[in-house]
C-alpha cells in the first residue's frame, strides 16, 4: 500500500477543507462580524436557501447546479481515501472504508432516525434559547418561490447538507487527523468545532448547537466506523426543517 507522508496529508487537508466546509467557516465568521457590527444579533436574519433568479427555470438550474457542484469535494476525499496500492494490487474502497455504502440500510436507517430524534428536538430548544438571548439570528430555512420543483430540490439540498458535511467533517477529517497523529479527543474536538464554526453565520447558538452535534456524531461514527447513519440523520434534520418551512412557513432552528 502506499502511505502519503504527514507533510502530504496536512497539505491534502488544508486543500480540502479551502475548497468546502473550510471556506464556508471563514466566510461565516467574517459574515458574523458584518451582522454583530451592524445591529444586534437578535435583529439578524439567516436565510438558507435563496432564490438564484426570478425566472423559474433558470432559478431551478441555479439550485441544481450549486447542489452538483458541492458534492464535487465529497468525490475529491473519496479518491483520497481510497488506498491506491502498488500495481496489480487491489486498493480499498473508500465507500465501504468510512460505512458510506448500503451495506445495512434496515440499521443504518433506524440508527438514523434515533440520531435525528436525540438531535433534533434539543436544537428546538437551543434555537429558541438563543433567540431570547439574542445571540441568534432568525432563521429562514428556505426563501425559494413556490414552484413544482421546490419541495424535491429542498429535499435534494438537505441530502446534499448531509453527505457534505458527514463524509468531510466525521469520515474524511477524522482519518486524517488520526493519520498526523491526533489523538482521538482532539480529532473529535477540531471536527466538532469546524462543525460548529460554518453555522456561526447563524449567531453563537448555531455554533454551540452544531458543535455538540459534531461531538455526538462523531462518538457514534468511531464506535460504528459508518457515516450513512449520520448522512441519513442529518439529511432528515435539514429535510424537516427546509420543507416544513416552505409548507408551513414556521421558522425552526437547523442541525
Amino acid at each position: 500500500m502506499l502511505v502519503p507522508s504527514r507533510r502530504r496529508l496536512r497539505f491534502e487537508v488544508l486543500i480540502v477543507l479551502g475548497l468546502s466546509l473550510g471556506q464556508s467557516a471563514v466566510y461565516s465568521v467574517v459574515q458574523l462580524a458584518d451582522k454583530m457590527t451592524q445591529a444586534p444579533l437578535a435583529q439578524g436574519t439567516s436565510t438558507l436557501n435563496r432564490s438564484q433568479s426570478p425566472r423559474e427555470y433558470f432559478d431551478l438550474t441555479y439550485q441544481l447546479l450549486d447542489i452538483f457542484f458541492a458534492l464535487v469535494p465529497v468525490a475529491l476525499v473519496i479518491y483520497f481515501l481510497t488506498e491506491h496500492r502498488a500495481a496489480g494490487e487491489r486498493g480499498i474502497s473508500a465507500f465501504r472504508r468510512i460505512g458510506f455504502d448500503f451495506a445495512r440500510p434496515g440499521k443504518d436507517l433506524l440508527q438514523g432516525l434515533g440520531l435525528a430524534a436525540v438531535i433534533g428536538v434539543p436544537s428546538l430548544g437551543l434555537y429558541a434559547a438563543g433567540r431570547a438571548l439574542g445571540i441568534t439570528t432568525a432563521i429562514i430555512p428556505s426563501a425559494l418561490d413556490a414552484y413544482w420543483w421546490t419541495v424535491p430540490v429542498l429535499v435534494l439540498s438537505a441530502i446534499r447538507h448531509g453527505i457534505v458535511e458527514e463524509v468531510i467533517v466525521v469520515g474524511y477529517l477524522l482519518d486524517r487527523l488520526g493519520k498526523l497523529g491526533w489523538s482521538m479527543p482532539a480529532a473529535i474536538a477540531a471536527s466538532a468545532l469546524l462543525r460548529g464554526s460554518y453555522h456561526l453565520y447563524q449567531g453563537f447558538g448555531p455554533f454551540i448547537g452544531n458543535a455538540v452535534m459534531g461531538v455526538v456524531f462523531a462518538l457514534v461514527y468511531t464506535r460504528t466506523k459508518r457515516v450513512m447513519p449520520l448522512v441519513i440523520a442529518h439529511a432528515i434534520l435539514d429535510t424537516v426543517a427546509f420543507v416544513g418551512f416552505s409548507l408551513f412557513g414556521k421558522a425552526v432552528g437547523l442541525g
